[in-house]
């Protein structure tokens, strides 16, 4: 779905590193235009798509009318259902996940923090208004009326006749939908409505355990498990609205004045999802058969130019998954822009993405190209992502992760999968329920590195081979498992099987340690981790001013002098305190590969003060009448303070104060220094570990960039000064 994501959940979806960056940052150490309006009729088919395509078991056709003002839809379809199976069926039963909305208790729990933010800003909106669901009216065939049942998202149809294995049904329903305002998949906020699970929608029948899907939709993860069906939807809407749907696209005037019809033809198509704005703006291109659309605000000077940096990224990635899976077989892939944060979620032939910002770098943005590796695993290669969804996450993110080697990006490539020899006591072939809040970790990272083995074990050659035809045996089709592991045998042989099956079954997994990276590699690699990631952050901020506390570790990070200088004639309590701070802040350091010096007393303070100390970064910690660097360049320390508003010598003459500062260097315009502060002889047993927490964060990339702060004698902020980051909010705690 990644989660940061481009940040993640489900997605925000954090690499391993950022995750671990998060805890080093937040706490002690001592412990990421439809198809011109001309174009074909509705019943055109595309030939590219139809010469490799047969009919689909299911038919869909579709009439819909969007009432803007009370934000409903009446619909009716009609349902074209092929018996695939061996069993005779009695009733059919479908999907109602709509329902999901009728509650904040059947809510899926991902967008409860949007929401919650929402309504904070928005105190007109009640909390009904926060919940929907769909209304079914009637079911018929033929013009008579079927029993029906509509309960826990799953409507069962009685049958009038048994549907023998191979025949046909038509089913027309009958329904009226109200959408819930907020950030739900289904919902409308300010301009945009994201129009997922909005129709009855058939479940998939087991022929083995001889019963249809109909689990509610997950509160936690997802429950997407469809068959690939043919669809004609016709959508009726005010004549302002843009409308993004699968397939091709064509539109008409309505006989009622100021109002369209808005119809698509997409086949084989998985999930049918649409979103409709009044203020779309589209950057569309046209590559080798393949349109790409992109569907986004123009709020912001400048960003087409980064939405035209997103299409050519996804005209690369489309290009790479169909060398090395299958060829990817629709006309058209949209990607629609919407103001869910931190979120970005896959569609059949579209992704929903955030809001794109004016620093957004494309070609660094692996959550995108996570989510169009779902084109493959999701839309083409279907499962059930309830019982088995390693089958799409896992190799959603390998496919990220595959694509970002190739493309000579070292950090997100493959180094980000060898890094992780962390393990997680819980099956990659884990349910959703059996896995519960470990999605991200089990799914995504061990699915990933489990991949990556069978990768490296064979050779890229004999797994290329191997993708390419468990996607002949998939595509269109849902996989599992078994199904893969068959696939694994029949192509690598049967060692290959066995190792990937224990794998997947076995808790604990890790990966093989000849696949791992050394720990001097590890090093490096975290080093250039955390560059990038100071680096990119510190660019969310336009004028950032130049005096901020996480610029000194960027610039430590970047290769420029760092040095630590401790107060000495101190205490043993005072001591013992520094000692635990440095011990902190090292072992950061250290981690990060980042170079410093030591400096613990006077006479050696004195030898490097004007000659190494003068082109270094500094962080100086301790009372300021027992620092001897503070001491020495008092003066010049209290006019840079006062350049950013902090009144040096008040603070240091009031009792029980402590805190932090940042300011130029004394000796050097060019470089930093950073002081932890106290001014007792030392800090109260109960005010140092919320000192040294806010130590950490105060060089974190995940959290406000502050220039001061003062804490009282219980550890708690009394005064700061700082610029919010925008990316505190994809790191804070729900």
């Amino acid at each position: 779905m990644n989660h940061t994501r481009s940040y993640t959940s489900n997605r925000i979806r954090i690499t391993a590193i950022s995750a671990l960056a998060i805890i080093l940052t937040a706490c002690p150490i001592i412990n990421t235009g439809s198809a011109a309006a001309n174009a074909a009729p509705v019943s055109a088919i595309s030939q590219a798509t139809k010469d490799i395509q047969a009919q689909a078991p299911i038919q869909y056709r579709i009439q819909a009318r969007l009432d803007e003002k009370k934000m409903t839809i009446q619909g009716s379809e009609s349902i074209t259902y092929r018996n695939t199976s061996k069993d005779t069926l009695k009733q059919l039963v479908f999907h109602t996940y709509a329902d999901a909305n009728l509650s904040e208790s059947t809510q899926t729990t991902m967008f409860k923090h949007s929401n919650e933010e929402i309504s904070k800003n928005n105190l007109d909106k009640k909390p009904e208004d926060f919940l929907g669901g769909i209304d079914i009216e009637k079911v018929t065939t033929g013009g008579q009326a079927l029993d029906f049942s509509n309960k826990d998202q799953a409507m069962s149809v009685k049958l009038e006749q048994p549907l023998q294995p191979g025949e046909s049904v038509s089913v027309q329903v009958h329904f009226n939908l109200k959408i819930p305002y907020g950030a739900q998949r289904l919902s409308y906020y300010k301009d945009i409505i994201n129009g997922a699970h909005w129709f009855p929608v058939m479940s998939v029948y087991d022929e083995a355990k001889h019963e249809w899907d109909s689990k509610p939709y997950s509160k936690t993860f997802e429950t997407d498990y469809y068959t690939s069906a043919d669809y004609e939807v016709q959508f009726n809407v005010p004549d302002q609205y843009q409308v993004v749907m699968p397939g091709t696209i064509t539109t008409r005037d309505d006989e009622e004045t100021g109002r369209k019809v808005v119809s698509t033809v997409a086949e084989n198509t998985r999930e049918f999802a649409f979103f409709a704005s009044p203020n779309f703006k589209v950057d569309s291109v046209t590559r080798n058969g393949l349109t790409v659309e992109y569907y986004y605000f123009d709020n912001q000077p400048g960003k087409k130019k980064i939405v035209d940096g997103y299409v050519d990224q996804a005209f690369k990635a489309i290009d790479f998954f169909s060398d090395k899976y299958g060829k990817y077989p629709y006309p058209e892939f949209r990607i629609v822009e919407s103001y869910v944060e931190g979120v970005a979620i896959e569609y059949s032939r579209l992704i929903q993405m955030g809001q794109i910002g004016i620093n957004s770098a494309p070609e660094q943005d692996t959550v995108f190209v996570h989510e169009i590796a779902h084109q493959w695993f999701h839309a083409l290669i279907g499962n059930n992502s309830e019982t088995e969804s390693f089958l799409d996450e896992g190799f959603a993110d390998f496919s990220k992760v595959y694509f970002s080697e190739k493309q000579g990006d070292t950090m997100n490539g493959f180094k980000s999968i060898q890094f992780d020899d962390s393990t997680v006591d819980k099956a990659i072939a884990s349910t959703n329920d059996e896995v519960g809040d470990w999605a991200s970790p089990v799914y995504y990272d061990k699915g990933r590195q489990a991949i990556y083995q069978l990768y490296r074990s064979v050779g890229e050659e004999k797994f290329d081979a191997f993708m390419k035809e468990y996607f002949k045996r998939y595509v269109y089709q849902n996989a599992t498992i078994d199904g893969l592991l068959q696939t694994i045998e029949d192509v690598l042989g049967k060692e290959a099987r066995d190792d990937m099956k224990t794998a997947l079954y076995e808790p604990n997994f890790t990966l093989k340690p000849e696949y791992q990276l050394s720990n001097e590699e590890k090093t490096a690699y975290l080093h250039d981790q955390f560059q990038s990631l100071y680096g990119s952050a510190l660019t969310q901020v336009p004028n950032l001013p130049f005096e901020t506390m996480s610029r000194v570790m960027d610039k430590a990070l970047q290769g420029e002098r760092l040095a630590i200088v401790l107060s000495d004639q101190v205490s043993k309590a005072a001591n013992k305190q520094q000692e635990a701070m440095v011990n902190q802040l090292t072992t950061l350091l250290d981690l990060t590969g980042v170079k410093y010096d030591l400096i613990q007393d006077r006479q050696e303070l004195k030898q490097k003060m004007k000659k190494e100390l003068a082109t270094s970064n500094l962080i100086v910690l301790g009372n300021a009448k027992s620092n001897g660097f503070v001491q020495a360049l008092k003066s010049s320390i209290i006019d840079r303070a006062t350049h950013i508003g902090f009144q040096w010598k008040t603070t240091m003459n009031q009792p029980s104060a402590a805190g932090a500062y940042v300011i130029k260097h004394p000796y050097n315009q060019n470089r930093l220094m950073l002081h932890y502060f106290w001014n007792e002889d030392h800090l109260s047993s109960g005010s140092l570990e919320p000192f040294m927490m806010k130590m950490q964060e105060s060089i974190g990339f995940s959290s406000a960039y502050y220039q001061y702060y003062m804490l009282d004698k219980t550890g708690k902020v009394t005064l700061d000064k700082k610029v919010e980051n925008p990316l505190s909010k994809f790191f804070a705690e729900e």
